[in-house]
């Protein structure tokens, strides 16, 4: 009456290749987050190269600011980043674990309905 049918697993090498892949995009990604953030804290913020740096790492790291800051922009830049990196961080988790919640879900059979 009804044929149950799964998809099989990928392959490892395969899967390792998937794994990869979304790991690089997570990493461009806070990459990418990291480049604005040192931009921003520069250009608004007023701090040199490194400081912008470290306080750009420290925020996406989920640390908090080193330096402090005088402007408005940039004290908004810095409120903005914050907000920012806290969502990246969930997102960028998101792409690391997709893989392996993806196979999970293929050997429990959960994918079918």
């Amino acid at each position: 009456m009804f044929e149950h049918r799964t998809a099989p697993l990928l392959p490892s090498h395969h899967f390792l290749l998937r794994v990869l892949c979304y790991g690089a995009a997570a990493t461009v990604l806070i990459g990418a987050a990291l480049g604005v953030g040192v931009l921003g804290y520069h250009h608004l913020g007023g701090l040199p190269w490194i400081d912008a740096l470290v306080n750009a790492s420290m925020i996406l790291g989920g640390m908090g600011p080193v330096d402090p800051i005088a402007s408005t922009a940039g004290k908004l830049f810095t409120s903005f980043y914050a907000l920012f990196s806290g969502l990246l961080f969930i997102g960028a988790a998101s792409l690391v674990l997709a893989p392996f919640v993806h196979r999970v879900m293929h050997k429990l059979h959960l994918d079918d309905e």
